[in-house]
């Protein structure tokens, strides 16, 4: 895994707030009846975890949860929207604005430089 450490840590850790939006929007199908939608479930989410671990050696923990949350918020929301048909208010739209804002915040205002 220490090609995984070399990689760029905001990096890594979008592509796991990614693959977290990925189980989040696929745990609602995981089954018995479903068992590849489960283990593409199962891979995501450990895929994810991987990702959180490998971005937190080198960001601030508090930092780095913050953002793969945020992430995964703003894209289990938006999948959400798109594809299951959940209602896209004016007051949701800036929830997840203001979620963006805080994430892009974070990000600035780290104190890391990589």
């Amino acid at each position: 895994m220490s090609w995984l450490l070399s990689l760029n840590p905001w990096l890594v850790l979008v592509v796991a707030g990614l693959f977290e939006v990925g189980w989040a929007s696929g745990v609602k199908y995981v089954g018995v009846q479903r068992p590849l939608i489960s283990l593409g479930v199962a891979v995501a989410l450990a895929a994810s975890m991987v990702g959180l671990w490998a971005a937190t050696q080198r960001l601030p923990v508090g930092t780095a949860y913050a953002v793969w949350t945020g992430i995964g918020a703003v894209g289990a929301a938006v999948v959400g929207v798109a594809v299951y048909g959940e209602p896209a208010t004016a007051v949701r739209a800036v929830c997840i604005l203001l979620i963006v804002a805080g994430i892009v915040g974070l990000k600035l205002f780290s104190g890391v430089t990589v």
